[in-house]
């Protein structure tokens, strides 16, 4: 952001919110995505609660953008009315998303190629997952060409020889979002040094993500009581390193403003790799 952005930081409505970084121990994160071996935490890391002002990112949303604080919110509504039936959603919501981010960025070509359901609900069904309320990023330095590289078979090296970008594009189900909305930290708030490389474990392979330390440096927002025809594009790594933002920090977080009753929140979240 530039000064001026920063200064009007001042003048915009904010909450109060306590966030969940990890805490810094020496040991490396570990979060098993199966049921580990016996007698072995499903995750590992320590983590703490920092209140830190939240702000209206939809008074600034115009001047917000993917390269410069690796988030931005745009309106679009979906064809897609039944996200509860997985074959809709891959038959037709993966070709829009799709569209979607290649208009956005400019991308030669974008592969949506998984999703999440979220339902923040005890009894939610099967496949369904709970808001992750942690700070952190989807992918390092050394887990996003591995990802390509699992992804996208003999094609692989060569896409790897031009810049690449994973976005996910969140979107609420129900409407609007009161409960566990999604905060955003401004990419040129962050350091480098607040990145922890964490593995992510699988029966069949071993992820890497980045947890966060805290920094009162950290510039964070949120978009209020979002609607099924918003969707927040959310920057999780991108090959370049030429000054553009690489990543954002996010989580799911407890607004101290919403009744302890208000209904679950229900999203989906799109995973795309754009090649440029």
């Amino acid at each position: 952001m530039d000064s001026t952005t920063q200064i009007s930081l001042s003048e915009i409505g904010q909450i109060n919110a306590p966030l969940n970084y990890l805490v810094r121990t020496g040991e490396r994160p570990v979060s098993y995505q199966y049921e580990p071996p016996p007698g072995v935490p499903a995750r590992s890391g320590h983590y703490s609660l920092y209140t830190v002002p939240v702000h209206d990112g939809r008074v600034l949303a115009d001047s917000l953008s993917l390269d410069q604080q690796g988030f931005a919110l745009r309106t679009h509504a979906s064809a897609v009315s039944d996200f509860a039936d997985d074959r809709i959603i891959r038959a037709a919501y993966y070709p829009e998303v799709e569209r979607l981010v290649k208009d956005v960025t400019g991308a030669a070509r974008v592969v949506m190629f998984d999703h999440n359901v979220r339902l923040g609900a005890a009894d939610r069904p099967t496949g369904i997952r709970e808001p992750v309320k942690r700070v952190h990023n989807d992918y390092t330095d050394k887990s996003g060409p591995q990802r390509v590289r699992d992804l996208m078979g003999d094609e692989a090296e060569t896409l790897l020889r031009r810049r690449y970008v994973f976005i996910n594009v969140w979107r609420p189900i129900r409407e609007p979002v009161l409960s566990s909305p999604l905060a955003v930290c401004d990419a040129q708030s962050m350091d480098p040094a607040d990145l922890i490389p964490s593995d992510l474990r699988y029966r069949d392979r071993t992820g890497e993500t980045y947890a966060v330390a805290y920094n009162p440096r950290h510039r964070w927002f949120y978009f209020p009581r979002m609607r099924r025809n918003e969707v927040l594009f959310l920057k999780c790594f991108d090959s370049a390193t030429d000054g553009r933002a690489r990543l954002t920090a996010h989580t799911a977080f407890d607004d101290p403003t919403i009744p302890a009753d208000a209904p679950p929140r229900e999203s989906i979240e799109a995973r795309t790799i754009a090649f440029f």
